[in-house]
């Protein structure tokens, strides 16, 4: 049966994080036996129960009449006009609900459609249509672009320009490369970004805006990490406090990050209502909508203070397990290491004796059980880094320290 599927899908790789799982699910009774059961620095997802308030208003939501029947791909109107207070309370920012905001299945599935609405397939490499992505960047990018027919064009990421590449530059490195300007159809951005952490200013914001008007383009941006931050002056901004933002620019929003609703599989894209309209109209083939009682439950914790001060409390414990983690690290002699100022994430060189992200990583795991991913499933400017994740307990995260130090993970 494997001729029948299309080349799209054949040449996918499966998610390197479920990669990791089946692995680590693999090899556990034997690092269990060694009294090194996995610790996991992998998964990017808050491992803490979601806000009682919003369960609660899930639960009274089950008992309301007809909230068993089929909802809208669009959203419910209470969910989508919730999303736009919760823009205008957060960001400033004034977005119509009925044509600047569409319910998602959890913005992975977004972010994966609006590239499909945006690329025409095709086999002929010469005919492919591009998206520009940041690279080292989410590992899902690139193979949604993929299965979509088009090529995913990386735009560097590095400590040079903290992170905030000059974009005239990498499109013209881009024709340099032997590619169509003309054939380029988005630019996807992701700050605070995952897997760096790395945040950027309003000002690089409004550059980037300029940029996609000038070439025609759309501006997709990432934004569901914007409320993982640790200093009120560095608080993560919209795209759309850039002035004419919606003119060329759509943003997508999770539940996942913020309120620890992973599985509940809910979020919203905004701004440019066109890329909006067309957005729907694709959802409308696929999918039924979200279930009203999730819809409802969301709209309640998005504008609520039980809401905001869950939030506020999870990113106490975030910067509390990041300086945790800081300071072992420095312990096992890394120094030169960025703390990121938003997100649950380190960035970190690997030890200069392993060739490899992957080798080092894989060593980490099989010796010691402590689980991170190799830079390199970030993209190939990713090679040579390995990222952790700091959402588990204080106590696996000082455990994770102890190994490193028992086994010999020391950077030098």
């Amino acid at each position: 049966m494997q001729n029948i599927f299309n080349d799209y899908v054949q040449g996918l790789e499966t998610y390197v994080m479920f990669r990791i799982k089946e692995t680590v699910s693999r090899i556990t009774p034997e690092l269990t036996a060694k009294n090194r059961a996995p610790i996991s620095l992998s998964m990017g997802a808050p491992t803490q129960a979601p806000p009682k308030y919003v369960t609660e208003a899930l639960k009274r939501a089950l008992d309301e009449d007809n909230i068993n029947t089929y909802s809208t791909p669009k959203g419910e109107k209470f969910f989508r006009e919730a999303c736009a207070l919760r823009m205008k309370n957060r960001f400033g920012v004034e977005l119509n609900p009925d044509t600047e905001i569409h319910s998602l299945i959890g913005s992975k599935e977004g972010l994966a459609n609006i590239i499909r609405i945006l690329l025409n397939p095709s086999v002929n490499e010469s005919e492919k249509e591009i998206i520009m992505i940041p690279d080292p960047g989410y590992a899902s990018y690139k193979e949604m672009i993929k299965v979509s027919g088009g090529i995913a064009y990386s735009i560097p990421l590095i400590a040079d320009d903290n992170y905030m590449p000059d974009m005239e530059k990498v499109m013209a490195n881009l024709e340099k490369d032997g590619f169509n300007p003309k054939k380029v159809k988005a630019l996807l951005i992701n700050y605070p970004n995952n897997p760096l952490g790395a945040t950027a200013t309003l000002e690089y914001l409004a550059s980037v805006v300029s940029f996609c008007k000038k070439h025609g383009i759309l501006l997709i941006s990432d934004a569901a990490y914007s409320d993982l931050y640790f200093k009120d002056e560095l608080k993560p901004a919209s795209i759309f406090q850039v002035e004419g933002a919606k003119d060329v620019a759509v943003e997508f929003f999770s539940f996942s990050k913020p309120y620890a609703m992973t599985g509940w599989r809910l979020g919203w894209i905004c701004g440019n209502s066109d890329a909006v309209k067309m957005f729907g109209k694709l959802k409308s083939t696929l999918d039924s909508g979200i279930f009203k009682a999730l819809q409802k439950a969301g709209a309640e914790v998005l504008n609520s203070k039980e809401g905001d001060e869950y939030i506020t409390k999870a990113n106490i414990g975030f910067r509390k397990n990041q300086q945790i983690f800081a300071q072992g690290l420095k312990e096992l002699g890394w120094q030169n290491f960025n703390v990121p100022d938003a997100t649950f994430y380190f960035w970190l060189p690997i030890p200069p004796r392993y060739k490899s992200s992957v080798e080092f990583t894989d060593d980490l795991m099989h010796k010691s059980g402590v689980i991170v991913v190799p830079g390199d499933a970030f993209g190939k400017y990713g090679e040579g880094f390995f990222r952790v994740s700091i959402v588990c307990s204080e106590e696996k995260l000082r455990e994770a320290i102890q190994r490193m130090k028992d086994d010999g993970f020391y950077f030098n």
